[in-house]
């Protein structure tokens, strides 16, 4: 069994912005000014390169799984992006969990401040990576916290969150939604199974695409999961500020789903930052700083952000699959030879969130610490 009830980190208590946001802001206060930060690209050009999409459908389809298992394998080298549709998760589920995460940040602060972040710990309604007293804010709030496995779950979080989050899911008898047959079940708690079907199911075929051992895939097709429920209220100088600063996710894979359909998130590429246009009943996946390790460097991660607008909230559900507690983080082993040395080193998981908690967002700066150099010592 993992390691339970153990300190990985704290973040430094900061105002709430959706708080600041209604006192009628007609600017930005300094510490949430981002001069250093390249120009928010607002509108998406119809030119502009688009995410691969997969269809998980085709995934399965033993008619077009070859094809569908190479543009999954060019999307994670190429890009580290995908939007996956037919997914399969109900779609009344989704909309469910949206409805309901909506409500959550419409209660009264006196209401949400009851999941408030504990002493010394980064779960709960809050921020997190705030670890100095002069840092650079972000434009925005987050509610986080452990889901899987559930002896890993903060008995004050979930599952005793508010009744927004604890309506009960009608399902009918022929639903085969996750292979599931109670009648009812609360809705982030099947919100949480499905995703865990999902993410087994894409981190298997990403395992044999790059030919890693079952056994090692099982750091993250048995890891944990956590949540993050994100809001990003409107910003009079929306170009003064970021909702989330450029950063590499440290999990195995992130699947978003964004929430209220106002965009956001934008990946670089190339150099450049290109926005991401959510497809309808899609979840939009990313290979994290764990995968890359693990693929020693085959699949890389990739520096993405958030940015706000003057108009409407954004919000968002970012779902982390991440390695066991128990674990230990490093290259498969299959995939180091002479011809291809480890990349990076090894470490325990438990080491590697309480490196990560103690920094501030920054870029790939993280994941540099992990790589190995060579002789010359440069990194591989």
């Amino acid at each position: 069994m993992e390691t339970k009830e153990i300190s990985l980190g704290r973040t430094l208590a900061v105002p709430f912005v959706q708080e600041l946001a209604k006192k009628g802001l007609t600017s930005v206060p300094p510490r949430y000014v981002h001069h250093d930060q390249d120009p928010p690209i607002i509108s998406l050009d119809s030119c502009s390169p688009q995410v691969p999409v997969i269809d998980m459908q085709r995934l399965l389809s033993e008619d077009f799984m070859d094809s569908e298992l190479q543009k999954l394998d060019q999307a994670c080298r190429e890009w580290g992006f995908f939007q996956l549709i037919n997914h399969e998760m109900s779609s009344r589920l989704v909309e469910k969990l949206k409805l309901e995460t909506e409500e959550f940040f419409k209660l009264p602060m006196e209401e949400k401040s009851k999941y408030g972040q504990q002493e010394g710990d980064v779960e709960g309604y809050g921020n997190v990576f705030v670890v100095s007293e002069d840092q650079k804010l972000h434009w925005g709030d987050k509610l986080f916290f452990t889901t899987s496995p559930p002896h890993l779950r903060k008995p004050h979080l979930f599952p005793n969150l508010p009744p927004s989050f604890r309506f009960s899911l009608s399902l009918s008898v022929n639903s085969n939604v996750n292979n599931c047959t109670d009648l009812f079940e609360d809705t982030l708690e099947a919100y949480s199974t499905g995703l865990i079907n999902v993410a087994a199911i894409i981190l298997g075929l990403i395992g044999k695409n790059l030919r890693i051992e079952n056994n090692e895939l099982a750091l993250l097709s048995e890891g944990r999961q956590t949540m993050s429920f994100n809001y990003y209220p409107p910003c009079p100088q929306p170009e003064q500020v970021i909702g989330i600063a450029p950063h590499s996710d440290a999990s195995g894979i992130t699947i978003l789903l964004e929430v209220n359909d106002v965009q956001g998130l934008q990946i670089k590429k190339d150099g450049m930052w290109i926005p991401v246009k959510p497809l309808p009943n899609a979840f939009i996946i990313n290979i994290g700083d764990t995968l890359e390790i693990l693929s020693n460097g085959a699949y890389r991660s990739i520096e993405h952000r958030a940015t706000v607008n003057s108009l409407k909230e954004r919000i968002s559900v970012a779902t982390f699959c991440s390695p066991k507690m128990d674990g230990e983080i490093g290259p498969a082993p299959t995939l180091v030879t002479p011809e291809t040395p480890a990349m990076f080193r090894r470490i325990s998981t438990i080491d590697y969130i309480k490196g990560l908690l103690s920094r501030k967002i920054d870029g790939k700066s993280y994941l540099q610490t992990m790589r190995i150099q060579n002789e010359q010592g440069k990194s591989n």
